[in-house]
């Protein structure tokens, strides 16, 4: 299993790779991870009389602190260039996820929010959370060639 989570590119926002022929990109934004921590401590003691019976329960505060451990982020990854992302292709993008048991509709040949999804699944296991398909994972998935020169 690779991980796609290298092949990211982290540019300034608004910066784009550079463009090159049959070289195509996708953008996707990573969400903020945000920590949230609940703390709750006594304000008052519970009271008890002589005979060791609550009269007055404690009193409780909750306190809940958030903290932004890593911020939103735009992230670049090669793509399959649009016009290679055809009927054939989809349907054959579908067909490699369901044989791995992450696609269950029918093999339609369009890029549908349930493909898209599937895509997203099979790469978030491998570092990149994102329903936009990567080269990488495209070629993991053996639905485009793999250039044996740059292995």
């Amino acid at each position: 299993m690779s991980d796609l989570g290298i092949e990211l590119l982290r540019l300034k926002e608004g910066a784009q790779p550079p463009a090159k022929p049959g070289i195509c990109w996708a953008k996707d934004t990573t969400p903020a991870v945000i920590e949230t921590t609940t703390e709750q401590f006594v304000v008052t003691d519970e009271q008890r009389d002589a005979a060791g019976t609550v009269t007055a329960p404690a009193t409780y505060q909750t306190k809940t602190h958030q903290r932004l451990l890593q911020d939103h982020e735009e992230v670049w990854f090669r793509a399959p260039c649009p016009q290679d992302m055809t009927v054939n292709f989809v349907a054959t993008l579908q067909r490699a996820l369901k044989a791995r048991g992450l696609y269950l509709a029918p093999v339609t040949g369009m890029m549908d929010a349930t493909t898209a999804e599937s895509v997203r699944r099979f790469q978030a296991e491998r570092g990149l959370d994102s329903p936009e398909l990567s080269l990488s994972a495209a070629k993991e998935l053996g639905i485009i060639a793999t250039d044996v020169a740059h292995l």
